[in-house]
């Protein structure tokens, strides 16, 4: 039978600070052009932690306002706060930016993350009263050392400085003399990955309202990379994120496909519970710092905030069949195969038409796209675009080439089966995977059928390969609730007719007795 998805967690972390000494947009130019207006005007975009849990897209990415209720909102979004805004949602949470450098503490076992003893205390209370934060975690945070010493660590032994309101309260320090995969910086943002992983388990396992002993397997597919010189990219994020997170049960691996691995390490998953290899698997990914503020300069050039001033994060429960949940369809798996291309229409041929037409469907007949899922308060003002409407619009000019659609039914189509972007430029996090919480709901109260996750990648920034990359699958109505719905199932059939052979045959053996 297929794998069900049982729950899901979202999580952001309002990281102001580190949009301006972590994003690559800025630390390049500090490099490049130190004195720039950019750099001195930057600070002045930053948002609150109070104007992040408002801003609309935000509460969607955690669950409070649903991707229809932020569609009906007028665009742009910025600016204009929610008054009911909270911090916790039915997915997840913000957590602000001080009770995450003491998670981060938390997720460091090779003694390099220091913190301020005055900046530990009011933080460590504040992050022990998040209600996914139990004694396990909490007493795992360090005392913290005099300011003095962070400093030192600092200008003599390379540390990668932590600041809070712009004030140095701790650094990271680098895990080798020598070697540039444990340098300071790469330790600060494979922690900082890390934790975000951390969160998004917690609120998992959570959501899914199973036990932390239940999950038996954990993919990671974030865009960091951890190992030393001689392994670059050898892991394992995962596993790490797992024993913070107290899975004690889980193993796990890692998975990279640039923006496409979500939906990678989603089909893998389903694929391994379907196998009966594990009942659980979990699949995770943590925040990309270096993606911080991306899009800052033309953010600030228009006199915006600096949105991209979150780390983002998810994790996926996926479970052997429960006869209730939603069922990832695992014969209807859409591939952007190496001599596919790279034009678009061969893109969206390859990733939804060719797919359900392996199923006897019609583009029409899936109610809802999960692509790429940005949100267009970043990519307008940055000359992108809004991403997920370009998207929509091809899937529906396909529909409309292959007989589908009505031409005269095109303009109506991305509002029907289309959803409005709502997740941070964080590269794999926007990437269909944020719109999967929301369709296990939409499709356990039948306000949907089918939704389907299109994951897509670029491959060429790693200057491996020119190719680009994409997988697909489906997500629909629990197979036994159906045949519930419809009638005796099958198996109910059979174990009838098994019942009435045996009572035959007791029938006449008691016949045979009595003569």
């Amino acid at each position: 039978m297929n794998s069900v998805i049982k729950g899901a967690g979202y999580v952001l972390v309002h990281t102001p600070d580190m949009v301006l000494h972590a994003g690559t947009t800025q630390t390049t130019e500090m490099i490049v052009n130190p004195e720039s207006e950019y750099l001195k005007e930057l600070p002045k975009h930053l948002r609150s932690y109070e104007d992040v849990v408002a801003y609309m897209p935000n509460q969607t990415y955690i669950g409070n306002m649903t991707p229809e209720e932020l569609a009906a909102q007028e665009q742009p979004w910025v600016g204009k706060n929610w008054e009911n805004a909270q911090r916790y949602g039915k997915f997840g949470e913000i957590m602000p930016q001080d009770e995450f450098l003491v998670l981060m503490q938390v997720c460091d076992v090779f003694e390099l993350v220091y913190l301020d003893k005055e900046f530990v205390g009011p933080a460590k209370a504040k992050l022990a009263a998040d209600p996914v934060m139990d004694e396990s975690i909490v007493s795992k945070v360090a005392e913290g050392i005099d300011s003095a010493e962070v400093e030192r660590l600092v200008k003599e032994e390379h540390a990668e400085p932590l600041y809070h309101m712009n004030k140095l309260v701790g650094c990271v320090k680098r895990a080798h003399d020598v070697d540039v995969n444990l340098s300071a910086h790469v330790m600060f943002e494979n922690i900082a990955c890390k934790a975000s992983s951390v969160l998004a388990l917690l609120h998992a396992v959570k959501s899914a309202g199973i036990n932390k002993e239940d999950v038996e397997y954990v993919i990671d597919c974030a865009e960091e990379a951890c190992g030393d010189m001689n392994q670059r990219g050898g892991g394992n994020f995962a596993k790490a994120a797992a024993e913070v997170a107290g899975l004690v049960n889980a193993s796990g691996s890692d998975l990279r496909g640039f923006c496409a691995a979500p939906a990678h390490a989603m089909i893998e998953a389903a694929s391994l519970v379907k196998a009966g290899s594990y009942k659980c698997v979990v699949v995770t990914a943590g925040g990309c710092t270096a993606k911080l503020g991306m899009n800052g300069k033309d953010h600030v050039k228009k006199g915006l905030p600096a949105i991209e001033d979150v780390l983002g994060g998810f994790a996926i429960v996926v479970c052997a069949n429960d006869g209730v949940n939603p069922e990832i369809n695992l014969d209807m798996l859409g591939r952007h195969c190496v001599g596919t291309g790279s034009a678009p229409q061969n893109v969206i041929g390859s990733l939804v038409a060719a797919p359900l037409a392996k199923g006897g469907l019609k583009i029409t007949d899936v109610d809802k796209f999960s692509p790429e899922m940005q949100n267009p308060d970043i990519t307008k003002p940055a000359g992108a675009g809004d991403v997920p409407l370009a998207n929509y619009k091809m899937i529906g000019a396909l529909a409309v080439k292959n007989g589908e659609l009505d031409k005269k039914e095109l303009a109506s189509f991305p509002a029907k089966h289309g959803l409005v972007g709502w997740a941070p430029t964080q590269g794999h996090i926007p990437s269909g995977a944020p719109y999967i919480g929301f369709a296990r709901e939409d499709i356990l109260s039948g306000k949907i059928n089918r939704a389907m996750i299109i994951g897509k990648g670029s491959l060429f920034l790693g200057r491996m390969t020119n190719l680009f990359d994409g997988v697909s699958f489906t997500i629909q109505p629990n197979s036994g609730a159906q045949a519930a719905e419809e009638g005796v199932s099958e198996e109910k059939v059979k174990g009838l007719i098994a019942k009435a052979m045996k009572d035959f045959a007791e029938t006449l053996m008691a016949s045979a007795d009595a003569e």
